[in-house]
């Protein structure tokens, strides 16, 4: 048995060319949904891939994109400068993400998306990078009109790096502003309403640093849901991991919280189906 989703298949409509920075030209993905116009105002979320901050497959999350573009929302694959091919650090990850938010608003009546229900998913420092543009002011590409938002309207985020700080992950790699990239350290009453998705042995994050930042969300009157998966750890969520099991169980809390948010409708149509190819 195979969990899965009958519209994996389903091609990207569009490629864009969000941001030319360093000579490097950051793509953008698009998967539209069906009868998909100019004209519509539909929700829109964004894919961060994850790797590190230092490398990672733009389309990891694919699977996720295609599915929640069959429901509806406008889903869009980032590429985001990392180290191993571009020679950045984390900080030019979080500016990238910051860009790419920034540049859908921008660009939404053209899109067909309503630039006040833009949300962010992540895996790993993807989602690291969503909850910094989520939760930080300021790190922004040089000459960027910063009177456009780059904040999401809501996170989604797969096991993401929550504290850069001296006891949290990749601290040697941004001592020099690794407060002002930490998400723990950068809660506040504007972050947005959450989504999270750990397994228990992640090796990376621990099961009390998560559930801190949930505290934490909720002293400051944040909606922050949680989900833990016994024995799980870090990346179990990948469509590829456990023959698709977590990534149908999770796709199916994902389409319950922005169902919640009123950013899709009706009842999920994921269904776990066989594939024998």
């Amino acid at each position: 048995m195979v969990f899965g989703c009958s519209i994996l298949p389903l091609p990207r409509e569009q490629v864009l060319i969000y941001k030319t920075v360093d000579m490097a030209k950051l793509r953008m993905d698009v998967f539209n949904p069906p009868n998909h116009k100019s004209t519509d105002k539909s929700p829109c979320i964004l894919f961060f891939h994850g790797g590190g901050w230092t490398g990672g497959k733009l389309d990891q999350l694919y699977p996720h994109a295609r599915y929640l573009s069959s429901r509806g929302m406008v889903a869009i694959g980032v590429e985001y400068r990392v180290e191993a091919t571009h020679r950045t650090t984390p900080l030019e990850c979080v500016k990238d993400a910051k860009s790419a938010f920034r540049w859908v608003r921008k660009n939404a009546e053209q899109l067909g998306i309503d630039p006040e229900k833009v949300v962010g998913c992540g895996a790993s420092a993807g989602a690291h990078i969503v909850a910094v543009a989520g939760s930080t002011d300021g790190l922004d590409e040089e000459g960027e009109d910063t009177t456009i938002s780059a904040r999401p309207d809501a996170m989604v985020l797969f096991n993401p790096v929550l504290s850069t700080g001296t006891n949290g992950y990749g601290y040697d790699r941004v001592k020099d502003y690794w407060k002002e990239i930490s998400p723990i350290h950068n809660i506040s009453e504007k972050t947005p309403p959450t989504v999270l998705f750990f397994g228990t042995e992640d090796q990376h994050i621990p099961v009390d640093l998560v559930k801190k930042y949930k505290k934490l969300m909720e002293e400051k009157g944040v909606r922050c849901d949680l989900h833990f998966y016994e024995g799980q750890p870090h990346g179990f969520f990948n469509y590829w991991k456990n023959d698709g099991k977590y990534y149908y169980k999770i796709l199916l809390e994902i389409d319950k919280f922005l169902a919640s948010l009123g950013y899709i409708e009706g009842e999920p149509t994921l269904k776990k189906i066989t594939n024998n190819k």
